[in-house]
């Protein structure tokens, strides 16, 4: 088939690209600008039409004879990014896409939302009846961009929304690189009592559940958590890597609260200022965000089953920032 992934060329997106250009797939990604991996998808055969899911004209472009579409593309947490780009990007760009597609004829738009519209989440494993409670309005806006799908579905568009957990893998140079920074030093500093659970969904597993979205006659119209088979207590998820590593390291424990009050000075110190505040509330909250997740609904729809396991996830994660010179 042909189809269209938006932020196709991003670190998820590309994952994405790759497995569909393998499967024998005709690819198009939209993106508002070049990325890490458009070298290598070029190569693939992907076509590339650069322009953002906000001009209606480049989106219709981009959707020309498509049958699928991913929409991946989204503006992500930004220190100062105003409210009004994540309203423009993940809202009104979501209509934008959704429209296009109805009006293209497209057989199915498959929506990325986030494990975040549920915000911390007292009760694990949570499932997709959990609250709604974003903590911060890129969630919010993520949120209001399923509303938007779910609108366009009763317009007769066919649509999937997935929502994913911690997602990780070789090509980010997030979270997880941060972590593994860490534990190369032989310490890592554990603000609170990092019992709090964390749920990672390496990429691989995700694409599986976005390849069978794509087929899923039981999926259509309905919203799925995605994450690996576990979930982790901050601990265990730094213990597993170390263990990947080989290397022996040491927790230095601290009052969350003190980590809080820092970040949140830093931020108002550096603001004026226009400099990137090297801690921050968002960073901070990682210490303190209870998630954990059920897949027991996509695996009935979808027939998702995680393949991927923490340990092979992280050795082949630590395996590529170590090979592109990240670590």
């Amino acid at each position: 088939m042909k189809i269209l992934v938006t932020g196709g060329t991003g670190f998820t997106g590309h994952h994405l690209v790759r497995r569909l250009v393998h499967d024998g797939h005709q690819v198009r990604s939209l993106d508002n600008q070049e990325g890490l991996f458009d070298k290598e998808l070029k190569s693939l055969g992907v076509e590339i039409i650069y322009g953002s899911v906000t001009d209606k004209d480049a989106v219709e472009r981009a959707m020309e004879g498509c049958e699928i579409v991913f929409h991946l593309a989204a503006a992500f947490r930004g220190v100062d990014l105003p409210k009004a780009v994540y309203w423009s990007v993940n809202v009104e760009g979501t209509r934008i896409v959704c429209n296009a597609a109805m009006n293209a004829g497209v057989k199915r738009l498959i929506y990325c939302s986030t494990e975040g519209v549920h915000g911390k989440v007292d009760i694990t494993p949570a499932d997709e009846n959990a609250p709604i409670n974003p903590k911060d309005y890129y969630e919010f806006s993520k949120y209001e961009g399923e509303k938007v799908v779910k609108e366009f579905k009763g317009n007769g568009l066919t649509t999937v929304i997935l929502r994913p957990t911690a997602i990780y893998g070789p090509g980010d140079p997030g979270r997880f690189l941060m972590i593994f920074k860490q534990v190369k030093k032989g310490y890592f500093p554990m603000f609170g009592s990092g019992k709090i659970t964390y749920h990672p969904v390496y990429i691989d597993n995700l694409v599986d559940a976005f390849m069978e979205s794509m087929v899923s006659a039981t999926a259509v119209g309905n919203a799925y958590l995605i994450g690996d088979e576990h979930y982790y207590s901050l601990i265990d998820l730094v213990t597993y890597v170390g263990k990947v590593m080989n290397k022996k390291f040491k927790f230095i424990y601290a009052p969350y609260w003190l980590l809080l009050w820092v970040s949140c000075a830093c931020e108002w110190v550096c603001k004026p200022f226009g400099i990137t505040p090297p801690l921050f509330k968002r960073r901070a909250e990682w210490y303190w965000e209870n998630r954990g997740f059920s897949n027991k609904k996509a695996a009935q729809d979808l027939g998702y089953t995680p393949r991927i396991g923490i340990e092979e996830g992280l050795k082949r994660t630590y395996e590529w920032y170590v090979s592109n010179g990240y670590l």
